[in-house]
């Protein structure tokens, strides 16, 4: 059996790009575009729902949210993502991808509708600061979010379920040679032989074992406690953007503005800091991932994030000035681009490629979640130390606890502690997913790797 391969991933690892993934990588991009836009909205909507729903007549100031409402619209939206995360990962090794996925854009849709049909109309404050049409700018942001869900759903539908779960996970070699013979144009050979050969040959471990732990327990330390740290960063600095734009004086205070203006101000000024860092940072990760290795941008990218924070921090008084305030954005712009050209990138890629395809949905999905409780610790963190200990609010300016600079110390010194612990994280460039499993390094020679494709010119993230 050694050194056999199993011809439907052989041919799947070798295929030239085609239609087949190019339709993968749109339902992919799809999923991540549905849960950022979902959760980067929330300060957005937030904002339009505290002078929609909390102002008080006869005051000088725009409505806001009180602290603990707004600690429980971050923290739902927060803590359902980690739930989901750990929930449907795990479903997704058990039920596989293709069920697991179009059921959960079903829920998607059909919250996002009950979300926005459900809340009181609007009342007029009595500023009229509010305009009626705030109403349905929130509703109509959170629909949005159900858009791409709809319309990716038929789609992924169409698709088969991925090779390497119906071969390897669900041991139905027949019929993932006939999915990829349709999709690939070409003849594959079942070979079911081979997969009942090896399952005799050698037991598998599960994710509780001492085997995994000596496997992929460090592997897996790596990636929740990076993307762990990232998302703490990461989330932090975009839910306090909209204090730091007030604090250089890029916004004007929300009192000098009508509820849609001061949203299309904070929206404008974030698209800008998208188009001109976040964007571009993706597509050369798209560029170089291949190239210089997930390794090597992730340690980039947060080495880069640390020298720009602080860069940022301890001169904090200078960048305040009104003549340096475009350095500011510029520098601040910087720290986006290295997070896209670094881990908010790889901390996506290499879960999903350096785990043995029946616990690879798991792994991704623990992975996930510690991100996501890195964003809630992030959140609500920050919320907590932006408290005006004196009266328990919030200041309108900018973060009133520990302020602006003092923040973007804290966020320096996390990048500081990814950078670390990416040296936990294996390097997967050049390898075949199965490969990188290490499963074919066991004391009889045997294991899930001889069912796989031996090529080490790239790796398939297809799993």
């Amino acid at each position: 059996m050694a050194g056999e391969q199993l011809q439907v991933l052989n041919a799947l690892d070798v295929a030239k790009a085609q239609w087949y993934h190019f339709t993968a990588i749109i339902i992919a991009g799809m999923g991540f575009f549905t849960d950022a836009y979902d959760l980067f909205c929330i300060s957005l909507v937030t904002k339009l729902l505290g002078r929609i729903y909390y102002h008080v007549d006869g005051a000088e100031k725009p409505g806001t949210l009180p602290p603990n409402v707004s600690a429980a619209v971050n923290g739902v939206a927060f803590c359902g993502t980690l739930a989901g995360q750990l929930f449907f990962g795990w479903l997704g090794d058990k039920l596989g991808r293709k069920k697991v996925y179009g059921g959960l854009f079903a829920i998607i849709i059909s919250s996002a509708f009950k979300a926005v049909f459900d809340a009181p109309p609007y009342e007029v404050d009595a500023l009229s600061s509010t305009v009626p049409q705030a109403d349905y700018v929130w509703r109509i942001i959170l629909m949005v979010g159900a858009l791409p869900a709809a319309l990716t759903y038929y789609w992924r539908m169409k698709m088969p379920e991925t090779a390497r779960y119906t071969a390897l996970v669900a041991k139905n070699a027949k019929q993932a040679a006939s999915d990829m013979s349709k999709v690939l144009q070409m003849d594959i050979e079942a070979e079911s032989e081979k997969i009942e050969q090896v399952e005799k040959e050698k037991p598998r471990f599960g994710l509780f074992t001492k085997e995994f732990a000596k496997r992929h327990g460090l592997h897996l330390l790596g990636t929740t406690t990076t993307w762990f740290l990232l998302d703490t960063a990461f989330y932090s600095q975009n839910l306090i953007q909209k204090y730091i734009f007030s604090a250089i004086g890029w916004i004007p205070s929300s009192k000098s503005m009508n509820a849609i203006e001061e949203v299309f101000r904070i929206a404008r000024a974030q698209t800008l800091i998208a188009l001109c860092s976040t964007v571009p940072g993706y597509w050369f990760t798209v560029a170089f991932i291949d190239k210089m290795g997930r390794f090597a941008i992730q340690l980039t990218g947060f080495f880069f994030m640390t020298v720009f924070m602080f860069a940022l921090a301890i001169p904090y008084d200078h960048w305040t000035h009104r003549d340096n305030r475009i350095g500011f954005v510029i520098m601040y712009s910087l720290t986006f681009f290295f997070a896209n050209f670094g881990p908010n990138a790889t901390t996506f890629v290499v879960p999903a490629e350096i785990f043995p395809a029946r616990l690879r949905s798991t792994c991704h999905g623990i992975s996930a979640a510690s991100g996501k409780l890195g964003a809630i610790v992030g959140a609500f963190g920050f919320l907590y130390l932006a408290q005006n200990k004196d009266k328990g609010k919030v200041y309108a300016g900018y973060p009133a606890g520990i302020g602006v600079k003092n923040s973007l110390i804290v966020l320096g010194g996390i990048n500081a502690l990814g950078f670390l612990f990416t040296f936990l994280v294996p390097e997967s460039k050049g390898k075949s997913l199965e490969e990188m499993t290490g499963e074919n390094e066991d004391d009889e020679g045997h294991g899930e790797a001889e069912l796989s494709s031996s090529t080490s010119h790239r790796t398939v993230p297809i799993a």
